[in-house]
């Protein structure tokens, strides 16, 4: 090879090298306003979990990722410590065989769910909790979050996926569903993008537009009012979102879920 080829041969590695590198930015994604949410290392920037009282079980670190953790005994996502109205957040995440977890964005409320009553609902057990809030932190528990969500699943082998493609990988959780299955196999890393601006929303899978729609769509009404009913609480806050900026949240669906990359710009 010719001694300029080799060195641009060279060159080209070098810069899709550093394009690889996990939890990382290029000079180019810097310089267009890209920000990482996720160092590989720490929980800086996010509510840490250990600082809790009591200490939050439901996510760890893990090989550069942010894992969320079956069963734990709060069951509760994990939170930017900043708020976002308008932006673009890109992600790679990789779920176990059979899991379930999610992206939760314009979050309007968090509830700590009131003690289970055998029989009851879940959505009436949060619709209770809503009206009658408990101020404490229990040992064991579960915290709901109110917001919508881009919907991370093994769409083979987790039941939910049979409800209805507004239940599948990349859809807007029980609103909008994915213009097509554009995930890889359980066990490989996928990347998401997800834009929101005003109530325009768009989720990407792998390099593919699943969802393009509104958070004022008749769709969002309608699968709110389905699951929740007009008169509930959640319903007002999904329907008429009135907090702009929120936070961010990875979801503990008690299920493995590994979250990288990730990075965020404002629009």
């Amino acid at each position: 090879m010719p001694h300029v080829l080799k060195i641009t041969a060279l060159a080209c590695a070098a810069v899709l090298a550093a394009a690889a590198a996990d939890n990382q930015l290029t000079a180019q994604e810097k310089s267009a306003g890209w920000r990482l949410l996720f160092d590989g290392k720490t929980y800086a920037g996010w509510e840490d979990p250990t600082k809790k009282s009591p200490p939050g079980d439901a996510f760890t670190i893990e090989d550069g990722c942010l894992k969320s953790l079956p069963h734990p005994k709060i069951e509760e996502d994990l939170f930017t410590l900043e708020t976002f109205r308008d932006f673009e957040l890109e992600f790679d995440w990789k779920i176990s065989p059979g899991g379930n977890s999610g992206v939760k964005y314009r979050i309007q409320e968090r509830v700590m769910l009131a003690d289970e009553v055998s029989g009851q609902k879940f959505e009436d057990r949060a619709n209770a909790s809503m009206k009658n809030r408990r101020k404490d932190r229990p040992a064991k528990g579960q915290e709901y979050v109110i917001g919508f969500e881009y919907q991370v699943l093994d769409n083979e082998k987790n039941p939910d996926a049979r409800r209805g493609a507004n239940h599948q990988a990349g859809a807007l959780y029980d609103m909008l569903a994915p213009l097509k299955d554009a995930t890889k196999p359980v066990g490989e890393f996928n990347h998401s993008r997800l834009v929101v601006k005003g109530d325009a929303v768009e989720h990407w899978l792998n390099g593919v537009k699943v969802v393009d729609g509104s958070l004022a769509a008749p769709e969002v009404a309608k699968g709110t009012g389905a699951r929740w009913g007009t008169d509930s609480p959640v319903y007002e806050l999904l329907v008429k979102h009135p907090k702009k900026d929120c936070q961010i949240s990875l979801q503990n669906h008690s299920s493995d879920a590994w979250f990288k990359n990730i990075k965020i710009r404002k629009l």
